[in-house]
């Protein structure tokens, strides 16, 4: 029985495209966009080579996670590998989005990690956005298995050289984690300008990230 391929959830990668534009978190055709469709397993990606003010819905390729194509008028990304590399070695995953942003790829050019200088990136991301320890081309399944093993239980990777990866529960998290992880790796960089960064003890990240999951949002709640 075949599953529906559901077209808001391509109007989803549409218009986070266009936001991702607008933020400057990439420019022409580079970086790419995916969510996870939780009932069917199916992945939604933007199309490769397109210019995120040209894609339509139609333009949004659906895949499964072996990269077998069930819908859409264009080819999925050329970073298909790296994605679907993610949704399999990360159930909580629902969405992944990659960037070619300047601060965070100033990182990847020295390969260094970027640590927590903001409350915001502590409690979203973790203690620090790791950078992989190896370049691996471009559109390879070497990249996504570089990607992941760096990963880990993150929400950022910095990718030498090339960009950042952004995931989350959904597209509106894993755009938020995208773009404090950018914030973060401005102020760490002007931080560096006038001394030496003071990084949060493991501890306050702990209770943070506790805060975050449990209470933010919710009325009447203090972080004590």
């Amino acid at each position: 029985m075949e599953h529906a391929v559901r077209d808001e959830l391509k109007q989803t990668i549409q218009q986070t495209g266009l936001q991702m534009v607008h933020d400057g978190m990439t420019v022409g055709t580079w970086g790419n966009i995916s969510l996870r469709d939780f009932e069917t397993g199916y992945i939604y990606i933007s199309p490769s080579g397109m210019d995120y003010t040209s894609i339509q819905p139609q333009h949004v390729v659906v895949m499964t996670t072996d990269i077998e194509i069930i819908d859409g008028e264009a080819e999925p990304s050329v970073e298909r590998h790296m994605h679907a590399e993610v949704y399999k070695a990360r159930t909580d995953v629902g969405a992944v989005i990659h960037t070619h942003p300047i601060y965070s790829s100033v990182f990847g050019a020295v390969w260094m990690d970027l640590p927590a200088v903001s409350e915001d990136f502590a409690q979203i991301v973790g203690s620090q956005a790791r950078c992989c320890p190896n370049y691996q081309l471009p559109g390879t399944a070497e990249l996504g298995r570089e990607a992941v093993a760096t990963l880990g239980a993150y929400n950022a990777v910095i990718l030498p050289n090339h960009g950042a990866l952004a995931v989350g529960p959904d597209i509106r998290t894993a755009l938020k984690v995208s773009q404090v992880l950018e914030k973060n790796a401005q102020i760490y960089l002007l931080a560096k300008l006038l001394g030496t960064p003071r990084l949060f003890e493991q501890k306050d990240i702990d209770t943070m990230q506790q805060f975050a999951r449990q209470h933010y949002g919710k009325k009447n709640v203090g972080l004590i």
